[in-house]
């Protein structure tokens, strides 16, 4: 039985009850969770343990890339490659070389930030098996559902299933996969 089932999910009412069962989800000690919401809960990532994401690293990183590349390039092909002096200027003139590579550092820090969100985020990911649940159409509307996988190292069917009903929700379901 175990073996279809991805998880269990359970129906609140409103988003209070949702944190609170967060909460004591996460002091519980389960760790693969996972919250729905019609609109954001800024109180939830802390209440499921969600750590901060290295998104903002890595689009510095692709920022710091794409300056680097601007400046090489131009350092290149001013310098080495075909040096001409053009008004007077030294082949490495900075504030001539600030315009593209910051162009270069915006789109590389934009890519970035685009990629590493998509790639983060597990997405495109059109299918889920929480959509097997058919109250589940509601959480784009009015209801707010918190959700435990069976990956997790806790997760033992018959204990996970009275905690969560215990957690005060509406109703409790199975996931399948």
């Amino acid at each position: 039985m175990d073996n279809k089932i991805y998880g269990l999910l359970a129906e609140f009412d409103t988003p209070t009850q949702l944190v609170e069962a967060a909460r004591k989800v996460r002091d519980a000690g389960y760790k693969k969770t996972d919250a729905f919401s019609p609109f954001p809960l800024h109180e939830i990532d802390e209440a499921l343990g969600i750590k901060r994401s290295i998104l903002p690293f890595l689009v510095l990183g692709g920022g710091i890339i794409g300056l680097l590349t601007g400046l090489g390039l131009q350092y290149f092909v001013h310098v080495y490659d075909y040096p001409i002096i053009v008004g007077g200027r030294p082949f490495f003139s900075l504030p001539s070389f600030i315009p593209p590579s910051y162009e270069l550092t915006i789109l590389l820090a934009a890519f970035t930030a685009v990629l590493g969100m998509l790639a983060l985020n597990g997405l495109p990911q059109p299918y889920h098996p929480v959509f097997n649940v058919p109250r589940f159409a509601l959480a784009s509307r009015e209801k707010f559902f918190l959700l435990i996988e069976t990956k997790d190292a806790k997760f033992d069917y018959d204990e996970t299933r009275n905690f969560m009903q215990n957690l005060n929700a509406q109703e409790v379901f199975d996931v399948e996969e």
